[in-house]
């Protein structure tokens, strides 16, 4: 092959797209071992594409650490090829393509996503593969062609420094926390554990993050309800029933209420007050990365990382910009009016016609900003409905409609609010109308406001009082975070980046460290955060992230050195991990203690519904096979197999049917589902039914 420029793009799929978009002619695919990579010429040169998938390279401790067996503290790494790990062997071929490639390429481009993860990844290649250290740079948010033309027509001569620097170094803390508390943590477990390897981790942003949760927990666990009671009025306006509540929200002693109640029995209202107050609604901001993880788990129930999957399959294949961004801002380069104009094309065709009518084409944004890419947006290359599967059109279709919304007119509403007094007494009833959508029009049906429309009433009118009712009610602990909004609190407490955290929360769950959708410390999660918290408190710190955080801005900015910011983590470490020996013995027993008690937890189910005893999950000696037994044998012999190869996950749900617990089935591949114990329970035969009938 003669000589030619190497283009290096992050995945298989960017490769592909890349290749066409520049291409003179059809680019020739080549396969070796299933691994792509693209021939084409672009005005007449030679070019060849090359795809990695993701990083090729991951940090580890060096051979002579290595040798030495796990211990701690260990400051000496380096980069080894991924496919040298057990699970990314597959990898190798990748590696091979981009090795074996570069030898005849006179020139190198960068085409990896505009990140710090998409420079690391690629200077790696570059050093390790290539033999050199920089490149040419193509920047792009989407992969349309036109956009990728015109980033290879206006490369930069050389890599983002900058970037990349900010990147090794948040790589090498990342490593230096993570290898050090995970081997402390578990080495201090194994003294006490006589069979198998337990992996307790625990790193820079994931201890702090489990340290936000526990303390949510702990509120929770240590709330006292308090006994508080409110009045409803029951009313007639005009034919029209109408409820409103005593001025006085909560009355903490009931013979207060009671009093009140005395006062007004058999007594009409008068109407006081009338107030109406018109409102603005403000159009939502475009997605980042956070509000759309946030959205997708609040309307889909999807995890973060599972709503960042689809929207990187969605990204990779073209139709939407890239969609790990900090920004909330839609800059005019993107050329707003071709988008609406390509989506006057689909199904949006209305929606779109009615915003390219405007004088001005002016989106509302919000305050944050990303200096690599602007808030993800739909592209003017719209996909085919119908090849979209059920979760890529969900959020397709959210984030088009966020786009449209962003170029809405202010919502307009208006609160009613009638002010009844009987005696001396006042009830407040309230009503809110919508008086003009704009924006929401565009966000339906992902946005729904309460619409209490009142009748119209005057001052001084009587109005019929029907009854006055007494609520009795009791404070609640504070909410749970739900998936979506522990990511909020992170990257409020500044806690990983929009790239990591969706990670970091799904580690958590594979520690077994939290669980459910309403999150839940487990005993297990408790203790880790706890030991850590009583022999290096400052692991666990959200200030200490925050100070490593800033410091990775000055490595960016030019004000400080990678190698100055790696030497203070070492130091940190090296203290706290000495504390953390010297008490290694009682942290071991403590974190064996959480881990039996975390297990036990987990084979917990439910009551009998025999005899009231404990449901639990049991080994059977003889067959080896799990079952659900009651605690109460050989008394109580009511038992219940359990669907074999999938990992079985209890939900704290009854089955109003059979009264037996609910349990969540996981098979690797498989889409998990729900299911009673009881193999007769008639909900299994309605199941059945809809089944046969779907078919």
């Amino acid at each position: 092959m003669l000589s030619y420029t190497l283009i290096i793009a992050e995945k298989p799929d960017a490769a592909f797209r890349i290749a066409q978009a520049l291409a003179d002619g059809k680019p020739e695919k080549i396969e070796k071992s299933r691994a792509p990579y693209y021939i084409f010429t672009v005005n007449g040169k030679k070019h060849v594409c090359v795809p990695s998938v993701g990083h090729l390279f991951v940090l580890t401790a060096v051979r002579d650490e290595e040798d030495r067996g796990w211990t701690y503290p260990v400051f000496s790494y380096e980069w080894v090829p991924t496919y040298t790990r057990r699970k990314t062997r597959w990898t190798e071929k990748y590696y091979n393509n981009i090795e074996e490639l570069a030898k005849g390429a006179t020139d190198f481009v960068d085409a990896a996503d505009l990140d710090a993860e998409g420079e690391v990844l690629l200077f790696n290649i570059l050093r390790f593969l290539c033999g050199v250290e920089d490149a040419k740079r193509m920047k792009f948010s989407t992969l349309t062609k036109e956009e990728l033309m015109s980033a290879y027509k206006n490369m930069s001569p050389h890599i983002l420094a900058p970037m990349l620097e900010s990147g090794l170094t948040r790589h090498e803390l990342d490593w230096l926390f993570g290898i050090n508390v995970t081997r402390a943590l578990t080495l201090a477990l194994k003294k006490h554990v006589r069979k198998g390897f337990v992996i307790l981790s625990a790193g820079r942003v994931q201890g702090p993050t489990l340290a936000t949760l526990l303390d949510r927990e702990t509120r929770i666990r240590g709330f006292k309800p308090k006994q508080y009671w409110q009045l409803e009025l029951h009313c007639l306006i005009d034919g029209t029933r109408i409820v409103g509540m005593h001025e006085t929200a909560r009355f903490w002693k009931r013979e207060e209420a009671d009093r009140i109640i005395q006062r007004c029995r058999g007594k009409d209202a008068k109407v006081r007050s009338v107030t109406r107050r018109e409102y603005r609604r403000k159009p939502p901001t475009p997605f980042n990365t956070t509000d759309l993880q946030t959205e997708g788990y609040n309307l889909f129930r999807y995890s973060p990382r599972q709503t960042l999957d689809i929207a990187e399959g969605l990204y990779q294949h073209g139709f939407i910009s890239y969609p790990r961004t900090a920004s909330q801002r839609l800059p005019p380069s993107i050329n707003y009016g071709k988008i609406l104009k390509a989506l006057t094309e689909t199904r949006y065709s209305k929606l779109a016609e009615e915003i390219l009518k405007r004088d001005k084409l002016i989106p509302h944004e919000g305050r944050r900003e990303d200096p690599a890419h602007p808030a993800i947006y739909p592209t003017f290359e719209p996909p085919k409905w119908e090849g979209l599967n059920r979760h890529q059109k969900r959020v397709y279709d959210l984030i088009v409609r966020r786009f449209l919304a962003a170029f809405g007119d202010d919502a307009v509403r208006e609160t009613m609010t009638i002010d009844l007094e009987i005696e001396s007494d006042t009830f407040k009833v309230a009503g809110t109308r919508t008086l003009e959508e704009g924006w929401i029009r565009f966000y339906k049906p992902y946005i729904s406001f309460k619409e209490q429309v009142l009748p119209t009433i005057e001052e001084g009118q009587t109005v019929k009082v029907e009854e006055i009712e007494l609520l009795e009610k009791e404070t609640k602990p504070p909410e749970r975070y739900t998936q979506g909004s522990i990511l909020r609190e992170m990257e409020k407490k500044g806690l990983g980046t929009r790239a990591t955290r969706a990670e970091i929360l799904q580690t958590l769950y594979d520690r077994n460290y939290v669980s459910g959708k309403s999150i839940e410390v487990t005993k297990l999660g408790e203790t880790v955060a706890k030991e850590l918290k009583e022999a290096c408190p400052r692991i666990l710190s959200e200030e200490l992230t925050r100070q490593f955080e800033k410091e990775m801005e000055l490595v960016y900015d030019g004000k400080k050195k990678r190698e100055d910011v790696v030497e203070e983590a070492k130091y940190f470490l090296k203290n706290v991990l000495e504390d953390f020996k010297r008490n290694e013995e009682k942290i071991g027993r403590k974190l064996l203690e959480g881990l039996l008690e975390a297990r036990r937890d987990e084979r917990r189910l439910g009551i009998c519904t025999e005899c009231g005893g404990e449901l639990r999950i049991i080994r059977s000696k003889r067959t080896g096979l799990f079952f659900v037994g009651c605690s109460n044998y050989p008394k109580c012999t009511n038992s219940y197999p359990l669907p074999r190869n999938a990992k079985i996950v209890k939900t704290n749900r009854v089955c109003e049917k059979c009264g037996t617990p609910i349990i969540r089935v996981i098979r690797r591949g498989k889409r998990p589902f729900n299911m009673c114990l009881d193999s007769n329970c008639e909900s299994k035969k309605d199941w059945k039914k809809s089944q046969i009938k779907g078919q």
